[in-house]
């Protein structure tokens, strides 16, 4: 992690996963309660591994797997036109609008598919897709979320000791975002 303006970021890639099992297992997550088990780096779609496939009784199924696909968001730029958001992405990421669109195939398969932003700061009050720096993950997004992709976003509080789970953030749509 580092500290930036009296707040503590983190800044490793490989902790929301992590994360956000564990709040997952704990009930932390309102959207995504009531899954009997959840497994990790799934392989789907076109070469990919889903980040964490939750998956009821089969007997009989209560509801289709989520595929769950986490994005790390660490941006918040305070001398920018909206200071107190986190954004995402940081750089153009075509690999991020391909999970996009596997996510929306899972969603047309008849599966629940959504995007959860993990926000690894505490200074941020909303989230927006940074259209800006990669307009063609915006678009994707806005396209995934027309499939029936869901999006979610939640924050961390970050100590010297910890991070974990704070509270869902207030996500700006898509056509605010790219004013």
């Amino acid at each position: 992690m580092i500290r930036v303006d009296r707040h503590l970021v983190g800044i490793n890639t490989s902790h929301p996963n992590e994360i956000v099992a564990e709040a997952i297992a704990a009930g932390r997550i309102a959207e995504l309660t009531g899954y009997a088990r959840q497994r990790r780096e799934v392989p789907y779609g076109r070469n990919s591994r889903i980040d964490i496939l939750l998956e009821d009784d089969d007997c009989p199924p209560r509801r289709p797997p989520c595929y769950l696909e986490i994005k790390c968001v660490n941006l918040r730029r305070p001398n920018g036109p909206h200071p107190s958001a986190a954004e995402f992405p940081d750089a153009v990421t075509k690999r991020g609008a391909k999970h996009l669109v596997e996510l929306a195939a899972m969603a047309a398969a008849g599966c629940r598919a959504m995007m959860l932003y993990l926000v690894l700061r505490a200074d941020c009050d909303h989230f927006r897709v940074a259209a800006d720096i990669d307009p063609a993950y915006a678009e994707a997004l806005a396209t995934a979320r027309a499939q029936g992709v869901e999006a979610v976003c939640y924050d961390c509080k970050v100590t010297l000791d910890a991070i974990v789970l704070g509270s869902r953030l207030p996500m700006i749509a898509l056509e605010e975002s790219r004013q």
